[in-house]
């Protein structure tokens, strides 16, 4: 089945949204992360994608305190958490906090064998995280990124990867459609695949399943309300 997961986006222990100055607080759900969780929930989210952005920027996890709230809350809620996720340390903190999956961060790439050591002990239970931009793997968080896609997809691979979050990064924040051709690429390589960037209607999300996909992440159209999520989760269920 395919899932569609909104995304709370998390600054300070509030909601908010990636810009490229770095996290902004937003008006949404008066801020609240767990205004928003609720109401994910009340139209039948399955999943709820978790972003520490003080973590991503900063290398400082200010949101876990938020994640064992919304997984307390909603117990039958999954809550995949990520924000440049780079070490073993804060994988492990965050399943105790609650998390069902944990995705690495594009900057975690650069250490070969600790990532694989993290695939090969905690399993299905890791996303490998792939932000895209111009057709190579970028970062938004504090470690700058500048590797070759299909390089790093070979060994992630090769490495017994369970799963991928691909972004593309110049979608983020909008509602121009998912970029299909990103994620065909990402998809081709075999591995359970969910993308994330610009999707905003059920057009998209059908965009996103055909290219492969196995889930989409949305942000701002969650947010919003501008798609309609009791819809989009009934779609999903039939695909």
């Amino acid at each position: 089945m395919f899932s569609v997961l909104p995304a709370i986006d998390l600054t300070h222990g509030r909601l908010g949204m990636y810009t490229p100055e770095g996290p902004q607080p937003i008006d949404a759900f008066d801020g609240d992360p767990l205004t928003a969780a609720d109401a994910f929930a009340r139209a039948g989210a399955r999943w709820l994608h978790v972003v520490d952005m003080d973590l991503a920027f900063t290398g400082d996890p200010e949101n876990e305190d938020v994640v064992a709230a919304i997984r307390e809350a909603h117990p039958d809620v999954a809550l995949q958490c990520s924000g440049g996720v780079r070490d073993r340390a804060t994988v492990a903190s965050m399943i105790a906090a609650g998390a069902a999956r944990v995705v690495m961060g594009s900057a975690a790439l650069a250490q070969k064998e600790a990532l694989a050591a993290i695939i090969d002990e905690f399993g299905d239970r890791v996303l490998i995280g792939i932000e895209i931009a111009h057709g190579r793997i970028r970062s938004r968080g504090s470690d700058p990124v500048d590797r070759d896609l299909m390089t790093e997809l070979g060994w992630l691979t090769a490495a017994g990867a369970r799963g991928f979050l691909v972004t593309a990064l110049a979608r983020v924040g909008s509602a121009e459609g998912p970029d299909v051709d990103v994620i065909k690429r990402v998809t081709r390589a075999g591995v359970p695949t969910i993308a994330a960037g610009g999707i905003a209607s059920l057009a998209d999300l059908h965009a996103v399943r055909t290219s492969g996909a196995a889930g989409a992440v949305v942000g701002l159209a969650a947010l919003d309300g501008s798609l309609d999520l009791r819809e989009a989760f009934a779609w999903a269920q039939l695909h």
